[in-house]
């Protein structure tokens, strides 16, 4: 037989502790919800000032291009051509013949003489200016301008393409000039670092 002795004279019962935990509960996800609220609120309205910044630069963008159409359409065909020419002298002023002899003595074999030279034309892509060049090399043996047009390729400086070829005769030595068609990309500091490279070499090689 058990008996159930109750020893407190006043028993522990406290009621309000968990309504304070349950309380505590959602003052907490209250808080976590106004936060998140909140922050949705900002991120929506810092979208909705970005749009608006990007519709506000292609309406100016297409104010300018709609206003260039109009200077365009307003000039004669003497202006245009004026206009053109202008261009193509500023592109020229930024183009720069050192670097192309840099650039042709660095990529061509000791066996190619250059003959002629011309720019056809100069224009920019970004930062990078291309010229279109007419190219007049001399050489002996035409497996040499072979190698040269390929390694002219890899490297990525000039893009030559053969147009014609005429043998030479009656001169001090028989061979062929070859006519290329050439595209120019200069890259800043290659030519400059071959051609110190190449003369180290010739220096090794006479010491030798």
């Amino acid at each position: 037989m058990s008996v159930n002795v109750n020893l407190a004279s006043r028993p522990y019962n406290n009621r309000a502790l968990p309504w304070l935990i349950t309380a505590g509960i959602l003052f907490i996800s209250f808080v976590g919800l106004l936060l998140v609220v909140q922050l949705t609120i900002s991120a929506n309205r810092s979208a909705a000032q970005a749009e608006a910044e990007v519709n506000a630069l292609k309406q100016k963008e297409q104010q300018l291009v709609s206003n260039a159409e109009k200077v365009k359409e307003s000039l004669t065909a003497q202006q245009l051509l004026d206009l053109r020419a202008a261009h193509e002298l500023v592109d020229r002023k930024g183009f720069s013949w050192s670097r192309l002899l840099a650039d042709l003595e660095s990529s061509l074999p000791d066996e190619v003489r250059v003959s002629r030279i011309a720019i056809r034309g100069v224009t920019t892509e970004g930062n990078q200016t291309i010229a279109q060049l007419e190219l007049a090399v001399f050489s002996k043996a035409p497996t040499t301008i072979t190698e040269m047009i390929s390694v002219m390729d890899r490297e990525g400086i000039f893009h030559a393409d053969l147009r014609s070829q005429n043998l030479q005769k009656g001169r001090a030595e028989a061979g062929t000039e070859y006519e290329l068609d050439v595209v120019y990309r200069p890259r800043a500091g290659v030519a400059i670092e071959r051609i110190a490279a190449n003369e180290q070499s010739k220096a090794s090689e006479v010491t030798k």
